[in-house]
Order: structure tokens, then sequence, then C-alpha cells
């Protein structure tokens, strides 16, 4: 069955309430069987824009998953350290 990805596009705005962040989301993807799959800093841009400097890629089971995780009162009890923390772009892909 194939699986489903979170992809976050990152900016930080505060570096320590950005690992306060970081520190707690992965208590809030265990329940929804998620891993992280790869975070980095942006190395080179070769076509198009992006004004976002970081990425974070996480799979999941499925796309249901991501929708569930998103919406458990664990993670959004997070949003309002990540919104003083970050300009974050979340998308939703589904492994074609």
């Amino acid at each position: 069955m194939p699986s489903a990805y979170l992809v976050g596009h990152v900016t930080v705005k505060n570096a320590e309430k950005w690992a306060e962040y970081r520190s707690k989301v992965p208590a809030t993807l265990a329940p929804w069987g998620a891993e992280l799959v790869f975070r980095g800093a942006r190395a080179a841009t070769y076509s198009g824009s992006l004004p976002h400097s970081d990425i974070v890629v996480i799979r999941f089971p499925d796309a249901a998953a991501i929708d569930r995780w998103f919406n458990s009162d664990a993670y959004q009890a997070l949003l309002p350290v990540r919104a003083q923390a970050a300009e974050v772009l979340l998308l939703a892909y589904d492994e074609a």
C-alpha cells in the first residue's frame, strides 16, 4: 500500500521557539505511524523560486493518517508555538 507524505517548507523566525516546537512534534506523530524521512536546509535553487529555506518530509501510512494527525488535539496544541517560531507551508502528497 502506498504511503503519503507531509512536506513542510519552513522559514524560522525564532530559533528558540522552533527548537521547542521541534522537540514536541515527534510525540504527536507516533500515534499515527509517522516517521521523519528528511529534514534539511536548501543548498541551491535550480529552477523557480521558493521563499522558504528549510524542508521537512514525514511519511505516514496514508493521507487519512495525515489528516487525523493534523487535526489531533496534540498537534493543534502546538500551533501557537509554531506560529511564533516559523512561517510554515504544509503540503500532503500521496505516493504515486
